[in-house]
């Protein structure tokens, strides 16, 4: 499925995001001298390219580019002070737009799964209690979006084990890998309404990349996001 808001191909946009981001980590590993994926992991900065998808999607949709916040993102929580987030769309009067996290895992999916999890739980529960709280006062809620970008190879297409000493799992979990596990996730914050949005795109080393299911392909957030932008954008000007 490609990306096309009014009429516009934004699809070599997001090969360029996946370039990006197999160029950045292969430079991130060779800074650190670390071949365990460790220091890729923690450098960040792999995601630019989807954040300038993003960005360019806002501009289209007639977000004026002194609304959209890439750097300095830090929104009031509840549950905590503040959270950094990837993007922000702020209106000059200062209302809430929208807010978007985009985090990758390519390798290290036993250690770091459980962490993604309650990463994009939780900064979805510290937000919306935040608004409940009226922190973002004087607003309709805000668009809030979760984007997944999962290696795809031998270790997240293997089944993996599940532990259940005292009680057993949902039955979704039986032989799922982390690919199906990172499904299950994405399609469930949507569920249960803790993001208007979430997609999940896989990939491998030879920068190859692709939806894990329609219902939560980049394309549909793409333009979940272009459409409500256009409904408020009335707010930037």
């Amino acid at each position: 499925m490609r990306i096309v808001v009014n009429d516009k191909d934004f699809q070599p946009i997001l090969v360029r995001a996946i370039d990006t981001f197999w160029s950045t980590k292969k430079k991130q590993l060779i800074a650190s001298g670390d071949t365990s994926n460790r220091g890729a992991v923690l450098g960040g900065k792999q995601m630019d390219g989807f954040i300038q998808l993003l960005k360019e999607v806002a501009i289209e949709m007639g977000i004026p580019s002194e609304c959209i916040i890439t750097n300095n993102n830090y929104l009031p929580g509840y549950f905590r002070s503040s959270k950094d987030w990837d993007l922000l769309v702020i209106s000059p009067n200062k209302k809430l737009l929208a807010a978007i996290e985009l985090k990758s895992q390519v390798g290290s999916y036993g250690n770091n799964f459980n962490n993604r999890t309650e990463e994009a739980i939780g900064s979805a529960v510290d937000l919306w209690t935040a608004f409940r709280e009226g922190q973002f006062p004087n607003q309709q809620a805000p668009w809030v979006g979760w984007l997944m970008v999962v290696g795809r190879d031998n270790a997240s297409e293997r089944s993996v084990r599940n532990y259940e000493p005292h009680f057993k799992v949902r039955e979704e979990f039986e032989g799922a890998n982390y690919l199906n596990r990172y499904k299950i996730l994405c399609q469930k914050l949507i569920l249960e309404r803790h993001y208007s949005s979430s997609a999940l795109l896989w990939t491998n080393d030879k920068k190859e990349f692709g939806d894990v299911s329609n219902d939560i392909s980049i394309a549909r957030f793409v333009q979940s996001f272009a459409s409500y932008l256009l409904g408020v954008s009335d707010e930037c000007h």
